[in-house]
C-alpha cells in the first residue's frame, strides 16, 4: 500500500503517519525511488497508534505501548501501569475542568448581562490575573 491507502484505511492523515515513520512507531519498507510501502503490519500498527491517541496517550506511552504490544513476553501489569498513569491524568484534567466550569459559572451568574458597563466576569478575570 501507498501512504494515500494506508491513511484512507487507517484514518490518520498523511502527515501523521510521516512524522511515526520519523520519530520510528512505524517503519515501512522502501522502494529503489524511495516511496514507501506499507505492510498490512505498518496498518495495524497505525491503526493501534490512531485508537491510543485518541484516548490521549502521549507519544512516548504510544511507544511503550507498542513494545509491549510487540513482546509477547510481557506482564500484562506493564500495560495495565501505562493505563492506570493515562487514567490517571484524565481524571486530573476532569477535575481541573470542573473547576474551570464552577469558576465561570459562578461569573456568568453573577454578571446581569444588560446594558450597564459594570461586569463580575471582568472583575472576576481581572482579580486572577497576576502581575
Amino acid at each position: 500500500m501507498n501512504i494515500k491507502d494506508v491513511a484512507e484505511k487507517s484514518g490518520l492523515p498523511a502527515k501523521t503517519i510521516r512524522y511515526y515513520e520519523e520519530i520510528g512507531l512505524i517503519r515501512p519498507l522502501r522502494q529503489a525511488n524511495g516511496y514507501r510501502v506499507f505492510r498490512d503490519s505498518d496498518l495495524h500498527k497505525l491503526a493501534f497508534l490512531g485508537r491510543a491517541r485518541s484516548l490521549g496517550f502521549s507519544i512516548e506511552d504510544c511507544r511503550a505501548l507498542m513494545a509491549l504490544y510487540e513482546d509477547k513476553s510481557r506482564a500484562s501489569a506493564d500495560v495495565k501501569g501505562v493505563a492506570l498513569a493515562q487514567l490517571d491524568r484524565i481524571e486530573a484534567k476532569i477535575a481541573e475542568l470542573q473547576a474551570m466550569k464552577r469558576t465561570l459559572s459562578d461569573l456568568v451568574t453573577a454578571c446581569a448581562g444588560d446594558g450597564r458597563p459594570e461586569c463580575p466576569i471582568l472583575v472576576g478575570l481581572a482579580e486572577g490575573a497576576c502581575c
